[in-house]
């Protein structure tokens, strides 16, 4: 009697070779990408190392000089964080912040003019 595992090697026996072909395919694609990553890099980078040298060279000057020109933050200066400040601090700020600026209604109403009788005639 045959054991589960000689019957499933004989039903897919037939499938070993194309297996291996794409087992195959797959290594050469690999091996392709390999040798392209190769020869961009023997191409483009190690002839110019000078130049990507001088590049980054520049860069990083160009990053220091960006760092130290940046002004720090005044240490007198910095607000609190709205957590830090007193209720009352808070309430001022908010009913500064929320308070009606509306004009009131007697500026917004034009006087109107109506002429006096004139007493002159023609």
């Amino acid at each position: 009697m045959k054991t589960p595992r000689e019957i499933l090697l004989e039903r897919h026996r037939a499938a070993v070779p194309q297996l291996d072909a794409i087992r195959r395919e797959i290594l050469d694609a690999k091996f392709r990408r390999r040798n392209l990553v190769a020869t961009l890099w023997g191409e483009l980078i190690l002839p110019s190392r000078r130049v990507w040298s001088g590049l980054a060279a520049a860069w990083l000057l160009i990053l220091v000089v960006n760092f130290a020109e940046r002004d720090p933050a005044p240490a007198g200066k910095l607000s609190a964080a709205p957590a830090m400040i007193s209720l009352g601090e808070q309430q001022r700020l908010l009913n500064e912040y929320f308070a009606d600026r509306t004009p009131a209604a007697d500026a917004d109403r034009e006087k109107t003019f109506s002429p006096k009788p004139r007493t002159e005639k023609f």
